[in-house]
C-alpha cells in the first residue's frame, strides 16, 4: 500500500500532469488502488510541495539558461509562455487577480495547474503569500473535480 502513495504523491509533484494524473491514477490504476479521500490528500501535498520553489526560482534558472546551448530553446519556450500567461491573466482579470488565479489553477485543463499557475504568479510579481492561497484555493477545487470524475470511474469499473 506504501508503494501505491509514494506513486501518487511523486506523480501529483510531475509538472503538466499533477494532481489531475494523480488522483485518477492512484483510485484506478494503483494496485492496491489509494482510497478516494487519501488519493485526494495525498496529492494536494505532493502537488503543493513545489509551489515556494517554483515561485522563487524557476524564473531565475529559466532566465538563465535561455541563451544557453541545448537548453536554451526549451527555456525560451518556458519564459513566453510564463509571460505569455500571465499578461493573459492579468488583462482578463484587471482587479481580481487572486480569483483569476485560482480559478486558472482550479479548472483542470492541458496547460493550467499550480505550476503554470504558480509561475505565472511569479512573472506578474504577485504577493508570495496571497498568490500561494490563490494556488492552494485551485489545488482544491481542482482535486475536487478530479476527485468526482474518479469516483465516477470507480463506480462505473465496479
Amino acid at each position: 500500500m506504501l508503494k501505491s502513495y509514494l506513486i501518487t504523491f511523486f506523480i501529483s509533484m510531475v509538472p503538466i500532469v499533477e494532481l489531475r494524473g494523480a488522483i485518477p491514477y492512484g483510485t484506478l490504476l494503483c494496485n492496491p488502488p489509494v482510497p478516494l479521500l487519501q488519493a485526494y490528500i495525498i496529492s494536494i501535498i505532493g502537488n503543493m510541495l513545489p509551489v515556494p520553489i517554483i515561485f522563487f526560482f524557476a524564473r531565475k534558472v529559466l532566465e538563465w539558461g535561455a541563451d544557453k546551448p541545448i537548453i536554451g530553446g526549451f527555456f525560451t519556450w518556458c519564459l513566453k509562455k510564463g509571460h505569455k500567461g500571465g499578461a493573459k491573466l492579468q488583462a482578463k482579470a484587471g482587479r481580481g487577480l487572486y480569483v483569476a488565479l485560482l480559478l486558472f489553477v482550479g479548472i483542470p485543463l492541458p496547460g493550467t495547474g499550480a505550476w503554470t499557475g504558480t509561475l505565472a504568479a511569479s512573472f506578474l510579481d504577485m504577493d508570495f503569500k496571497k498568490s500561494t492561497i490563490s494556488v492552494m484555493g485551485g489545488v482544491l477545487l481542482a482535486g475536487i473535480i478530479i476527485g468526482a470524475l474518479s469516483a465516477v470511474g470507480i463506480n462505473v469499473l465496479k
